[in-house]
């Protein structure tokens, strides 16, 4: 326990220090590992190196790049444009209604993106000109993209939930089918969250123009690219017709496809979207090589068994233990980052969690959807700041105010997520078990 604790306070050091997360984490790991093995250098070096190996050349994975050149297609088709147009072409003449066509652009968007950050940023430039058009307060607008940004980690595909299946050794497939149900209601929630404002403020949201019903069934038609290629992928997933990592490449062909006849890509943007996503991908396989070498060096401490054992003398109820973690996962989310945040956390907390009982596929879930509230959580709320970087005139300040009924709403989907099991479980039991 001892050398668990001085582990994590070098790791914090090393972060704090700005040394990048996923060499932070990998010298920890096998310093530490090699302390475990009294100096064993041939131990270390070589629990090292088959992390390497076996991570670079494990065939499941492929399933990242994928997904991440799939949203990088879509991006590079412009697909989002069409994707905001349909959105406000039904919600718009609403109070509040293009904050709420934002988070429903943002939710589509997501699906095929995979990446919050990505979300946040594509659907600022997209959005934020209309709204601003109609006197949208600069808060309610860019909080609106913040929050429907977050969407991105959880409705699948998600990269985010790839990790942790990988890392809680769970199956992809079923946790792609238990986010779905979840990111549906965070998406209705924020919509509620949007009216509530509206409510408060009237001046904040005035309506837009109202669209024809002709004009409606015409703005459809923009999407159909990116809604096929969401009933492919994830129809294929959800009825066993190919595994995830099939999935992913027949989604990477499909959106590759659609930007072609959309006549969106030349030899130079497709060198761009390629140096993209082979960029995003080395960068999320370093972060996790980095806490495979951690997490070794924690379970050869073990740490996951003391602190079950420290539980249990508690002698409190298992959801009260849930409770706490959550507890811990909003604090850490005022610190670190989401993908930070989950790989420091998952090899310690899942085995502790599979031992009280609960299932692994619901609390991948309950984390994502936690760590989700960490991205638009100040004072390091990533979306915020990535937000603050694309409009330069919005106070960061001012988006942290504005997320605050979004953030209200991200704690209510939490507490029915957790309190109420099959909200996640339904598909995947429905599907698979």
């Amino acid at each position: 326990m001892t050398v668990s604790v001085a582990g994590f306070a070098c790791l914090l050091l090393l972060i704090f220090l700005r040394i990048p997360i996923a060499f932070a984490m990998g010298l920890v790991g096998f310093f530490g590992f090699l302390y475990l093995n009294d100096y064993n250098t041939v131990a270390a070096l070589s629990m090292a190196s088959r992390r390497v190996i076996n991570t670079s050349q494990d065939y499941g994975l492929s399933v990242i790049p994928l997904f991440i050149l799939m949203g990088n297609l879509v991006t590079r088709a412009g697909l989002s444009h069409e994707l905001y147009k349909a959105s406000y072409s039904f919600l718009g003449h609403l109070r509040g209604g293009l904050s709420m066509a934002t988070v429903v652009a943002c939710g589509g968007f997501s699906a095929i993106c995979g990446s919050s950050l990505a979300t946040a940023a594509t659907m600022a430039k997209v959005s934020m000109p209309s709204m601003r058009k109609y006197g949208y307060s600069d808060s309610l607008a860019a909080a609106s993209i913040a929050a429907g940004g977050t969407l991105g980690i959880l409705i699948p595909p998600s990269v985010i939930l790839v990790i942790y299946g990988i890392m809680s050794e769970q199956s992809i497939r079923e946790l792609f089918a238990a986010g779905f149900l979840p990111g549906l209601l965070g998406v209705g929630l924020y919509l509620c969250a949007v009216s509530w404002t509206v409510w408060r403020k009237p001046e904040s949201g005035p309506p837009g123009e109202r669209v024809s019903a002709r004009a409606r069934l015409e703005s459809l038609k923009g999407v159909w690219g990116i809604l096929l290629l969401f009933a492919i992928v994830m129809g294929g997933i959800y009825g066993g017709v190919f595994t995830p990592t099939e999935a992913a490449g027949i989604g990477a062909a499909g959106a590759f496809a659609i930007a072609l006849a959309r006549r969106a890509l030349t030899l130079k943007s497709c060198f761009e979207v390629l140096y993209e996503t082979a960029h995003t991908t080395s960068s999320l396989f370093l972060v996790v090589i980095g806490a495979l070498i951690f997490s070794n060096f924690i379970n050869r401490a073990g740490l996951p068994d003391h602190l079950l054992q420290l539980i249990t003398g508690f002698d409190v109820p298992p959801m009260v233990v849930i409770l706490i973690i959550l507890l811990i996962y909003i604090v850490l989310g005022c610190v670190f980052e989401s993908l930070s945040m989950l790989l420091l956390t998952i090899p310690i907390i899942y085995p502790v969690v599979e031992s009280l009982g609960f299932d692994l596929v619901w609390f991948g879930i309950v984390v994502v959807v936690v760590t989700e509230i960490s991205l638009i959580t100040p004072p390091v709320g990533l979306n915020v700041f990535v937000l603050s970087g694309v409009l330069k005139d919005v106070k960061t300040g001012t988006i942290f105010r504005g997320v605050t009924p979004f953030w209200f709403a991200d704690i209510v989907r939490l507490a029915l997520i957790t309190l109420i099991p099959a909200i996640s479980l339904y598909l995947p039991e429905l599907f698979y078990r």
